[in-house]
């Protein structure tokens, strides 16, 4: 494909117009100020479109999708007690088929091109993400409620390093597999070391939950000799690798100095924080440390969509108003976090950026509709003007898998009817349960 006199922008938010760029398998093979010679087959008129480097979501669990609207107005221990836990107890790997295959249609739609995910039945999100043409990096969710498991004795962990063994790779690089401790108060501290030995045997990345709330912040100090759950993960070597620390509201600046010298990745889930009343994430603080943040929409059920954009924005907004001062989180800070640093936290170093050798996962959005007139800076326009729905195009590895409304991969009404039907089935098993 030719993308023809479209304006582009960078992943610090840097824009050109008229720009020329051409798509050949699943890199970007030209940039320029004119048409090039060779035939790259269909063009695309770019006259009023902005082409920039496709979403990276840096923390999800796709197949909440079917808990959307679920459970909602309530304190998050009543929340997962309530709602969250008796329903993901009867879902089943059909559900979380169709549930990450509607996932994957509203990425699609928002721009999102990659996810990072952790869930259970990670072999049925990955069949959901081969089929469709999307990225994931997918990790098994591994917990241990008792003091003397061992990991290697654990179910979850077994279907963890299984699915390793069979996906990382998979889909021509499309699927990476990760490990992934659920957090520190779902596991104890053998299975915590056993598994930061493993993956670094294995050289796997690792994705946890690390200080969504106060009250697993404290309460983690309490058990483990005043260590904050950074602190104590790190102890562990879990972050001796790769690894994505989602949330991260609560930890300290020496958390923060951490993550930093481990090269950590921080996941900042702002509009599922915000409505769960978790907090805001320190983002200009950990920036100025150095630590890479990228942006999380976390699931369904606590969002309650994948609507990027959106999330950009509370991303911009938050330390705003939590330390009144609107200098902080620019736009350029807010794109960067949404595309490059995202892909550096899957690992995914020829992504995120249009570049020629990159691989073209590229987004292109309408610059005609009223919201993104007028344009003094573009930048400013995607992060605080654009709505998810400006999107037009969205391509992955040189595919355009979505484009007008139009899934090219996708049956959409079948994922429609077969999510509503696993969802009204999981409903009647918990009101005869």
């Amino acid at each position: 494909m030719l993308f023809q006199n479209i304006t582009t922008m960078d992943e610090n938010g840097g824009t050109q117009s008229n720009r020329f760029v051409a798509i050949k398998d699943d890199r970007i093979a030209y940039i320029g100020d004119a048409a090039p010679e060779e035939d790259f087959g269909r063009s695309y008129d770019g006259r009023g479109r902005l082409l920039l480097p496709g979403f990276y979501n840096a923390h999800a669990h796709s197949p909440m999708t079917l808990l959307r609207g679920y459970g909602e107005n309530l304190g998050l221990q009543d929340w997962l007690a309530t709602r969250i836990f008796p329903f993901e107890d009867k879902l089943d790997g059909n559900a979380v088929y169709w549930g990450t295959l509607l996932a994957i249609a509203e990425s699609l739609r928002f721009g999102i091109v990659s996810t990072t995910d952790m869930y259970n039945f990670c072999e049925d999100m990955v069949r959901a993400a081969l089929e469709s043409g999307v990225k994931m990096n997918v990790g098994r969710a591994i917990l241990s409620f008792n003091d003397g498991d061992d990991l290697f004795s654990l179910e979850n962990f077994r279907e963890a390093k299984a699915l390793y063994a069979s996906y990382n790779g998979a889909g021509g690089g499309r699927v990476k597999v990760d490990m992934s401790l659920h957090a520190e108060y779902t596991s104890n501290p053998g299975v915590a070391g056993q598994l930061a030995d493993y993956m670094k045997e294995l050289g796997a990345g690792m994705h946890v939950h690390v200080s969504e709330t106060q009250k697993e912040h404290e309460e983690c100090k309490e058990r483990h000799g005043g260590k904050t759950p950074v602190e104590y993960l790190a102890s562990l070597g879990l972050f001796d690798t790769k690894a994505t620390a989602a949330h991260c509201v609560w930890v300290t600046d020496a958390d923060m100095e951490i993550l930093a010298e481990k090269g950590v990745t921080v996941a900042s889930c702002p509009v599922s924080n915000m409505k769960l009343a978790s907090g805001v994430c320190d983002v200009p603080r950990l920036l100025k440390k150095g630590v890479n943040v990228a942006i999380g929409t976390d699931g369904d059920a606590s969002n309650n969509s994948l609507n990027f954009i959106e999330e950009m924005k509370f991303f911009a907004l938050g330390n705003k108003i939590m330390k009144q001062d609107p200098t902080l989180v620019t736009p350029a800070e807010t794109i960067r976090a949404a595309t490059a640093a995202g892909a550096a936290s899957q690992g995914r170093t020829d992504c995120g950026a249009i570049r020629v050798g990159n691989k073209a996962d590229l987004i292109a959005v309408d610059l005609t509709v009223p919201n993104m007139h007028p344009v003094h800076d573009l930048a400013n326009n995607l992060v605080y003007a654009a709505s998810g729905s400006d999107i037009r195009l969205t391509m992955v590895d040189g595919k355009t898998l979505y484009e007008d409304g139009e899934y090219k991969t996708l049956d959409i009404e079948k994922i429609l009817f077969e999510t509503g039907k696993a969802t009204d089935k999981i409903l009647k098993a918990l009101k005869h349960g």
